[in-house]
């Protein structure tokens, strides 16, 4: 970010500017989607096979919310 921010600030070529943004969001993707496998994979599976009735359903209205989240973007 700090470089895109001073891209920015020396005025460097809009087509540049962006074209550094959507690597940056590439990047973030990749690592959010990596977070998520491992979160559905651990904490997730967990709730859905545990007893708790009311953490299995936190945890699915949690990735309900990030999908949600997700498509508003």
């Amino acid at each position: 970010m700090r470089g895109v921010i001073r891209m920015v600030e020396e005025d460097e070529y809009c087509i540049d500017i962006i074209r550094q943004i959507q690597a940056i969001q590439s990047a973030l993707n990749k690592v959010s989607s990596g977070i998520l496998e491992n979160h559905l994979n651990s904490c997730v599976t967990t709730a859905i096979q545990g007893d708790d009735t009311k953490e299995r359903e936190r945890v699915l209205k949690e990735i309900s919310e990030v999908f949600s989240m997700a498509n508003k973007v």
